[in-house]
């Protein structure tokens, strides 16, 4: 089994930052990617970054210039830093990894449960 513990959320007021974290722990062979994505009310989920196994990041145009995704040096914890918050990032963020479980499955897709991130003044 696959566990990701995220963490970080909360309130801010526009133009403030915050810190997700999220940890994968369980039954790991290989890492495929680590991410975040994002859902509000009427939309669909969206990429807010990932980065993959050898360290390439890839981020959502609208964060582009305002967070930064980077992992430990275990490569099982990734943080996003999120600076210049605006109110239309308000969404549930959801940590995302894909990856193997043992060396002959093929890469399968694993959620958070969510962290609440509202942007308001």
């Amino acid at each position: 089994q696959v566990q990701l513990v995220e963490s970080g959320g909360g309130l801010v007021q526009p133009g403030g930052s915050l810190r997700l974290s999220c940890s994968v722990s369980g039954m790991i062979f290989s890492i495929n990617s680590m991410g975040w994505y994002r859902q509000s009310p009427g939309k669909e989920r969206e990429l807010v970054a990932d980065i993959s196994g050898v360290g390439i990041t890839k981020y959502g145009d609208s964060v582009k210039g305002r967070f930064a995704i980077y992992r430990d040096n275990a490569k099982t914890t990734v943080y996003l830093q999120m600076n210049s918050l605006k109110p239309e990032d308000t969404a549930l963020y959801y940590c995302n990894y894909v990856g193997k479980q043992t060396i002959v499955d093929k890469p399968s897709d694993y959620w958070g449960q969510g962290t609440q991130v509202t942007v308001s003044s």
